[in-house]
């Protein structure tokens, strides 16, 4: 992980102005049962798309807010990158997509039974929004529904 004293200025500037946004409390749900018989699906920050996707609109004031539906049998290999900062470096993600989006790791833990299962699909958003409104009223509240309607009991959260 990057120190903030290894970001150029103008990044670090940016972070010392963000308007940081605090949730309080911490919105919480615990887990209601063993995680053997739990439901998995990923929630990536990655902006990773299919190619037979839309990519996330790299020119939008504020950030892309939508969100991406990812099949749970994906071969990762075949996940393109669509987003748009540059705060990071992509090629460690990019060489191995399951840094990002670790499908395969889920896919590992079902086959020896720490998880119940793989949903039959996962999420990617594009990280690095500066204006989080749509995304709060709109995207999260559909996304969240659809992940209600597959089952899915546990959400791994995966930021980049």
């Amino acid at each position: 992980m990057a120190e903030l004293s290894d970001l150029p200025m103008r990044w670090r500037l940016f972070v010392a102005a963000y308007p940081w946004r605090r949730i309080d409390p911490v919105p919480w749900t615990p887990l209601h049962k063993p995680l053997d018989e739990c439901r998995v699906a990923l929630v990536s920050s990655a902006g990773f798309v299919l190619a037979s996707q839309e990519k996330f609109d790299q020119e939008r004031r504020g950030g892309d807010p939508t969100f991406r539906a990812i099949p749970g049998d994906v071969d990762v290999a075949k996940l393109v990158d669509s987003h748009r900062s540059e705060s990071f470096d992509h090629s460690g993600m990019l060489r191995d997509p399951n840094l990002a989006f670790p499908v395969d790791r889920l896919r590992e833990l079902a086959a020896t039974g720490r998880i119940g299962s793989v949903n039959r699909r996962h999420l990617s958003f594009m990280g690095s929004l500066t204006a989080t409104g749509r995304l709060t009223r709109y995207t999260a509240p559909e996304a969240a529904r659809s992940l209600v309607h597959d089952g899915v009991d546990v959400a791994l959260l995966v930021p980049v």
